[in-house]
């Protein structure tokens, strides 16, 4: 299948083009009924002549060419309906009755605040050309009215205030929130690439809109939500997120944060809280990348604090220097994996009130997680004479020193 894909250096552009490479070229194989021959990428820069091939030899088209924020009104006519209409009557013009995929936006319902957006007025006539070109052609169209786009390579300072907001959060720079009651529904780019290869497996997510003050099973609609429906004019992204801007910068500070308080918060599979982590981070500066840890250190090694949660404990690393012993302590609730990375030492346990102590060799050689138990005083011992030993330790809790639950005694 060859494929082609106008606006191909944009952000939805570069995303799509380098995961259907991925796929191509047979490092994504969770999509095994594709076979992608030609990835065609058309933009500004492209020759003209170059498209008439790539409409002549496509089996897949993604128009996802348009303009949004021009100098003058009058070229969103040219730039979200004249290079539409060029497009459909290339393919045309070679009888290439092949499916089509259109990048609209809600705005193109005119509905609520997009009332009157001349942006909205020639994206709706790019829409209503797609559907004649369809019933003129027989082909399939794909129109999807996308709400607020997210993700890595979005562009700051440009359409998407979060794109902003991570750019400058993560450079220490001013944003500028009027309302942070404001709330914005943020479809992420992974979502929509997943809907992306769905419609090019020919399977998209169909969906009507219906308009301001209808109603159907109690529900009312505002016109810009779309309503599933397998025979929809129209198709849709399902997954999408809905925040306010207030929490949306709660969230990012947090996140710019983190290299200083060690929390990680919670980004359980899927939310919104991890998918906007993920676009943030794509936004550090090379000097954010890499960041210091505070290593306490004494003449026994070392002992860092790597990450902490809020639910699931930290995470820190032991270096102990040849021949020492550390630890000679127990704890009420509070338990502990000990995993040692590098080096030779020995664990031992014993449980408070008995005499029989539980010993465990562990090695850097053969990885393995011992169990600090609850009630049982432990240590750790470097049992080489000229190697540090590195052990990586949780805890299931954070450390408090107002409530420390750790007390000494010797194994």
């Amino acid at each position: 299948m060859n494929i082609l894909i106008t606006g191909a250096k944009g952000f939805v552009g570069r995303n799509l083009v380098e995961n259907l490479k991925a796929i191509r070229d047979g490092k994504n194989r969770t999509r095994p009924g594709l076979s992608i021959g030609e990835i065609y990428e058309y933009d500004l820069d492209s020759k003209e002549e170059s498209l008439e091939d790539y409409c002549k030899n496509c089996d897949f088209v993604f128009n996802l060419a348009g303009v949004n924020r021009p100098k003058d009104a009058s070229e969103f006519i040219k730039g979200n309906f004249g290079f539409a209409d060029t497009l459909l009557k290339t393919l045309e013009s070679f009888h290439n009755a092949c499916p089509v995929m259109l990048s609209s936006s809600l705005q193109a319902t005119l509905a609520g605040r997009f009332a009157g957006s001349e942006y909205g007025k020639s994206k709706l006539m790019g829409e209503e050309l797609f559907f004649d070109y369809a019933a003129r052609t027989g082909a399939k169209v794909y129109v999807y009215r996308f709400p607020n786009l997210a993700g890595k390579w979005v562009r700051p300072n440009y359409n998407s205030a979060v794109g902003t907001f991570c750019h400058n959060i993560a450079r220490g720079l001013p944003i500028t929130v009027n309302d942070p009651a404001v709330e914005l529904e943020l479809l992420f780019i992974d979502d929509l690439l997943e809907e992306m290869l769905d419609a090019l497996e020919g399977h998209p997510h169909r969906a009507a809109y219906p308009a301001a003050g209808e109603t159907l099973d109690g529900a009312v609609f505002d016109g810009l939500t779309p309503r599933p429906d397998e025979n929809g004019r129209y198709c849709f992204a399902p997954v999408t997120h809905k925040a306010t801007l207030g929490y949306i910068v709660k969230c990012l500070n947090a996140f710019h944060d983190q290299p200083e308080t060690l929390m990680m918060p919670a980004i359980p599979a899927g939310s919104f809280e991890k998918k906007l982590y993920s676009m943030y981070l794509s936004y550090l500066p090379k000097e954010k990348v890499a960041f210091d840890l505070k290593m306490n250190c004494d003449a026994r090694g070392s002992f860092t604090e790597l990450l902490k949660t809020a639910e699931h404990g930290q995470f820190s690393v032991n270096i102990s220097k040849p021949g020492i012993t550390k630890g000679q302590h127990w704890h009420n609730s509070k338990w502990e994996f000990f995993i040692v990375v590098s080096g030779h030492g020995l664990i031992q346990e014993r449980r408070l009130g008995s005499d029989e102590v539980m010993e465990f060799e562990v090695s850097g050689e053969h990885i393995q997680a011992v169990h600090m138990l609850p009630g049982c005083t432990h240590n750790i011992i470097n049992l080489s004479d000229t190697q540090d030993l590195v052990t990586l330790m949780w805890a299931n809790e954070l450390f408090d020193p107002a409530h420390p639950d750790t007390f000494f005694e010797p194994v």
